[in-house]
């Protein structure tokens, strides 16, 4: 490692490469957890089709969830505070599909 990507400090160097950095599109989330972990499958589907594509998996340490919950959560805040309130479709609880596709999570 040479000293352009050790950490300064408390400073964390994060790198994306150009494949990453291009991400991907999802909109359907699949979340499953044991008692070690959480397990989210990020995937796209598309309107009409009954099979939606996994474009990513993640795994997290529950602490790990919790922060990135906790991190979705303030910036959910601040971006309402600068673009106004998030409107649902519903409030029944639901997997993360904007065609309500009713599958259980399972890892």
């Amino acid at each position: 490692m040479d000293n352009h990507n050790k950490p300064q400090g408390n400073q964390l160097q994060i790198e994306v490469g150009p494949d990453v950095a291009q991400g991907v599109y999802v909109n359907f989330a699949l979340i499953a957890h044991s008692s070690s972990e959480f397990v989210m499958d990020l995937a796209s589907v598309l309107p009409g089709l009954q099979k939606a594509t996994v474009r990513t998996r993640a795994i997290l340490a529950p602490e790990h969830a919790k922060r990135l919950a906790i991190a979705l959560q303030e910036n959910i805040a601040r971006y309402e505070q600068e673009f106004g309130k998030i409107q649902l479709p519903n409030s029944k609880p639901r997997t993360i599909s904007p065609f309500n596709i009713g599958n259980k999570g399972e890892a």
